[in-house]
């Protein structure tokens, strides 16, 4: 099996993990919470629920990304990973605003105190979120997958939401055992500024996806050790000029070399090839575009 079959059954495993974890959570929160009299933990269901359709956008993703280039796409389908991510984050942002305006519609509504049976039910979820954070982040960077990456943020802003429910759980049964009426809107000013960090960290997601789709280059400190590679190749006198494209997971090469004016069309096509097999050798490169100049001093 190559590599890159097993960095997709990984990722694929990750999104699958993402989709079943996310609906036996909201199954458990939505039933616990009906029965706790929890609007809190109903809304942490809902928002569980909603983690389904970003942790599809990921599996379809990378099932987009594993096909092999085609005649339309013949720099493969790497950038399908980011288009995912980008789905993930504006659902992201879309949570935010609905928890926050959830949140504000409590301050005008009619306190209702939960059961104690809620407060096991979230932090059961909390738990389970932050494994699962975890576990999809690092795969993710494991196998620079943006799509899992963002997917993993989006279960870290439930531990967020999960843990504001929390709070606002806790301080209505506090609420209501010493006669505190304040600390019963403990619930809806937690929950707004959770919606808050949610809505920052899908704007900074979205904003480094679009920013890998729309053809980034790496930054001359992370091609070093590819100009190194292609200056070693005999016959390369010089490295004129070199771009690393990140499409998705993987990059391509466009890189110009100098060598010697005065050799043959079919040597320095033995050296363009020479420097393309070397930087394929490199991680995450997938194609090199060589174009061989005379050299100048």
């Amino acid at each position: 099996m190559s590599e890159e079959d097993i960095r997709y059954k990984q990722v694929q495993f990750g999104a699958w993990v993402g989709i079943i974890g996310n609906i036996i959570l909201a199954i458990i929160k939505g039933v616990i919470g009906v029965i706790a009299n929890s609007r809190a933990l109903v809304a942490d269901a809902v928002h569980s629920a909603s983690d389904v359709v970003g942790s599809v956008a990921v599996l379809i993703g990378v099932r987009a990304a594993k096909r092999p280039p085609d005649r339309d796409h013949p720099y493969g389908h790497g950038k399908a990973e980011s288009i995912a991510a980008i789905i993930v984050a504006v659902l992201l942002f879309i949570v935010g605003i609905e928890i926050a305006i959830s949140a504000g519609k409590s301050f005008f509504e009619p306190v209702v105190v939960p059961k104690v049976i809620a407060i096991y039910a979230v932090i059961f979820s909390i738990i389970v979120k932050e494994l699962m954070f975890r576990y999809k982040y690092n795969l993710g960077k494991k196998y620079n997958s943006t799509a899992l990456m963002t997917d993993a943020w989006h279960h870290r802003s439930d531990v967020f939401s999960s843990f504001a429910a929390l709070i606002g759980i806790g301080a209505a049964l506090l609420g209501a055992r010493y006669n505190f009426a304040i600390l019963e809107y403990g619930d809806p000013i937690a929950g707004i500024f959770v919606a808050l960090l949610i809505i920052r960290m899908a704007w900074k997601l979205g904003m480094e996806s679009i920013h890998t789709t729309m053809d980034h280059v790496l930054h001359e400190e992370d091609t070093a050790p590819l100009r190194e590679v292609a200056s070693a190749v005999p016959g390369v006198l010089s490295v004129d000029e070199l771009h690393a494209r990140e499409h998705g997971y993987y990059v391509i090469i466009d890189i110009k070399v100098g060598v010697d004016p005065n050799i043959t069309v079919e040597e320095g096509h033995a050296i363009s090839k020479e420097v393309k097999r070397s930087l394929l050798e490199q991680d995450h490169v997938h194609d090199v575009l060589v174009h061989i100049n005379p050299y100048k001093e």
